[in-house]
């Protein structure tokens, strides 16, 4: 061997699929946390100049609403890590089905109190979930990890013909 084989780094075992999931979460957290939070201090101020306290309290629970959705949707990517694909199809829909129910029933039980001006709250959660998904995508998109996974070898199925 040369002296330069000394300088070859040992390439790093891939990460689990698990892991991988976790770190994607994290970073879509990390990456959407600011984009979600400026877009409701805008819808705020925005609600609150043109429709006053009414206005601000619906974006206010817009926006809490559109976090909490967020939130579900990143918990709902940790829980599933590292189970099948039929399995994880099936929570995906699932959970995308249970969310859209949840976020239908909110915003019916909380546009009709007074309190909450009802355009504020559903503009507020439409925008908020608009830019919290896109800035989840970029910071998806940013993370640097393997998007194709290979099976071990201990799970290769030519091992086990022996």
């Amino acid at each position: 061997m040369s002296e330069n084989s000394e300088t070859f780094e040992v390439p790093k075992q891939p990460e689990s699929a698990k892991e991988i999931v976790h770190k994607l979460a994290t970073a879509m957290f990390k990456g959407a946390i600011w984009w979600t939070l400026g877009t409701i201090a805008v819808a705020v101020v925005v609600a609150g100049v043109l429709v006053g306290a009414n206005g601000v309290y619906g974006a206010l629970a817009g926006g809490a609403v559109a976090c909490l959705s967020s939130v579900a949707t990143l918990v709902l990517m940790r829980q599933t890590a590292g189970i099948s694909t039929n399995m994880l199809l099936i929570a995906v829909l699932g959970g995308f089905a249970v969310k859209m129910i949840i976020l239908l029933v909110a915003l019916t039980a909380l546009g009709g109190i007074e309190a909450l001006h009802r355009n504020s709250l559903a503009f507020t959660l439409l925008a908020t979930i608009l830019v919290t998904a896109t800035a989840e995508v970029f910071a998806f998109q940013r993370t640097k990890v393997p998007t194709i996974i290979p099976a071990s070898k201990d799970t290769d199925p030519a091992n086990d013909a022996g």
